[in-house]
């Protein structure tokens, strides 16, 4: 069985036929089928409302989510899904004197499973898929399956240091992420290990090119323009230039033993794109070691799984 961030099955064909009828609803009960649907309100008891073609489904508040009964996990994680896909087991279902059709559902039990059969058995260095759902000044945080959290830190979203998580990701953005360790109910994950060494990187550049870049630090020695989100270079100053701008950079030259790129800054201007589209060297697999260092150079950047 495979388990997925929430928001991926409710297109799916088996999802919406299980949720078509109340007799379809039934069988998906017989055979323990996780579904999902969106959450239309969280109400004043914290029981999230489920819409459902056929009725009203509940979430009972201590059924929301993993953790809610003894309190490691805030109300907070309820009141956000609210018109939200959410997944869920389907427990029963009632009619009452009028014709209501109601449901009760469980999140915590979709969750529980896909702790015991995917978390738990997740390897340190096993690339996973994940879905951004929030941002902290201090990392993303991403489903990484039924609404399970974990927590990229901003030091590991890429090379490049950025000033806050949306300059490389945006909200809802599914990514791919690197599990660095498990610890129970807890997983740790990177993401710039994906990105590409820096030898791979620099090998789509070369010297006497005028490329677009990011500037992502103002020094007074001079200015680092992101040239790829695992590959940044300096610049000689340049006046009234921002972080965050858009640049114009000319390729003065490439040095591989020092894992350097020396720019010229042709032009700088404001820019309100999105963050690039994510390119990916490593999309499978597992990792045991991975080094961004090239082989001449002192410096040393790796990571050991």
């Amino acid at each position: 069985m495979k388990f997925y961030p929430e928001g991926t099955l409710t297109n799916n064909p088996e999802n919406i036929r299980y949720l078509r009828s109340p007799e379809a609803f039934r069988e998906a009960i017989e055979n323990n089928i996780t579904l999902e649907a969106r959450a239309i309100m969280c109400d004043n008891e914290h029981n999230l409302i489920v819409d459902l073609p056929f009725g009203k489904g509940i979430i009972p508040r201590i059924d929301g989510a993993v953790g809610i009964d003894d309190g490691t996990t805030k109300d907070i994680a309820l009141i956000s899904r609210v018109n939200k896909p959410v997944c869920f087991k389907p427990l029963c279902i009632e009619t009452d004197s009028d014709g209501v059709i109601t449901a009760i559902l469980s999140r915590k039990l979709a969750q529980q499973e896909c702790l015991k059969e995917y978390v738990r058995n997740l390897k340190n260095g096993q690339i996973i898929n994940a879905k951004i759902t929030h941002f902290e000044s201090f990392g993303c945080f991403v489903d990484i399956g039924c609404g399970l959290p974990s927590l990229i830190p901003i030091d590991a979203i890429s090379v490049s240091r950025i000033s806050h998580p949306t300059d490389r990701f945006s909200n809802g953005q599914e990514i791919l992420a690197v599990v660095k360790s498990v610890d129970g109910n807890k997983v740790y994950l990177s993401h710039k290990e994906l990105l590409g060494t820096w030898e791979e990187n620099a090998s789509k550049f070369q010297s006497g090119q005028t490329v677009s870049g990011i500037v992502r630090s103002v020094e007074s020695y001079g200015v680092f323009v992101e040239l790829a989100p695992n590959l940044a270079g300096l610049a000689e100053p340049f006046e009234n230039v921002k972080e965050g701008q858009s640049a114009s950079v000319y390729i003065k030259a490439i040095i591989p033993d020092k894992m350097k790129v020396k720019l010229i800054i042709v032009d700088v201007f404001d820019d309100e794109r999105h963050a690039r589209p994510i390119e990916y060297y490593i999309n499978d697999g597992v990792l045991s070691r991975w080094e961004y260092s090239t082989q001449n150079c002192t410096k040393e950047i790796v990571t050991e799984f």
